[in-house]
C-alpha cells in the first residue's frame, strides 16, 4: 500500500485497524482519557494520514467546540475528529488537536 507518510519503525505507533495505515507516533499522544462517539479515545497533538472534513458546532461532554470529522486517507473510515475551536476557556488546549477512538485504531512496533 502506499500512504502519504510512513512512521520509523524504530518508534511505538497507532495505525488504523482497518488498512494499517500509519496513523500517529506515540510520542504525539496526550491522553488516554477522552470520550469518543463510540467509546474511549486519545487525544493526539498531530496525525498522519487523516483527512478532514467540514467543521461544524457540536456540544460535546466538555461543552461547545468547533470539531471537523477525521478519515482514514488510505480506507476511508472516520477515525475520530479535529478540534478546530473551544468555546470554553478551559478547553482552549484542545484547539489543533486530533481524537482517534480506541476502535479504530491498533498499537505497532515495539510495545512489548
Amino acid at each position: 500500500r502506499t500512504f502519504r507518510s510512513y512512521l520509523p519503525r524504530s518508534h511505538r505507533t497507532y495505525s488504523c485497524i482497518h488498512c494499517r495505515a500509519h496513523l500517529a507516533r506515540h510520542e504525539e499522544l496526550i491522553s488516554k482519557s477522552f470520550q469518543g462517539s463510540h467509546g474511549r479515545a486519545y487525544l493526539f497533538n498531530s496525525v498522519v494520514n487523516v483527512g478532514c472534513g467540514p467543521a461544524e458546532q457540536r456540544l460535546l461532554l466538555t461543552g461547545l467546540h468547533s470539531v471537523a470529522d477525521i478519515f482514514c486517507q488510505s480506507c476511508k473510515t472516520t477515525l475520530g475528529w479535529k478540534y478546530e475551536q473551544a468555546f470554553e476557556s478551559s478547553q482552549k488546549y484542545k484547539e489543533g488537536k486530533f481524537i482517534i477512538e480506541m476502535s479504530h485504531m491498533v498499537k505497532e512496533n515495539g510495545w512489548d
